[in-house]
């Protein structure tokens, strides 16, 4: 198996939804808009087996020094080989030539992020602007048992 990594496009969209709809449903990601994921197409990296679109994740930027990565999702039959690693790994490095000095992540899956050196923060340490643009949007609002972490660059 060889998985390669791209950045997203346009024609990408509908394979997206369909990755994402069962972690939608389950309430461990935000729904995105088929509009929201077009608006922001440049965040995203896709990993792919063949023509199979197989994860992603977006690097979302909120600040000139501030990102999140956001919307990651492995299918679960290639879960455990190290395909979301690569993803927040490849989403860091595009991070780094931006110039941006923070990435934030909020998360279910502390011990994945605090592996590849995010730590926790509180999440009264949100941007606001994050709170009422994405979080009020979740099911779990406002009781909310996701984890914030951050890396420093």
């Amino acid at each position: 198996m060889k998985i390669e990594y791209k950045k997203a496009k346009l024609s990408d969209i509908n394979e997206m939804q369909e990755l994402m709809a069962p972690e939608v449903e389950a309430g461990i990601i935000l729904m995105r808009t088929s509009d929201e994921i077009a608006t922001n197409i440049r965040s995203y990296t896709l990993a792919f087996n063949g023509r199979e679109l197989v994860a992603f994740c977006a690097l979302h930027i909120h600040t000139s020094s501030l990102a999140e990565i956001r919307s990651l999702i492995v299918k679960e039959k290639y879960r455990g080989q190290k395909i979301g690693e690569n993803l927040v790994n490849k989403s860091l490095e595009e991070a780094y030539i931006l110039g941006l000095q923070k990435i934030l992540s909020l998360t279910y899956k502390k011990s994945f992020f605090e592996r590849l050196g995010f730590i926790e923060i509180s999440k009264e340490s949100l941007p606001e602007h994050k709170i009422w643009a994405d979080c009020i949007k979740c099911k779990h609002f406002p009781v909310c048992n996701e984890i914030a972490l951050i890396k420093n660059l």
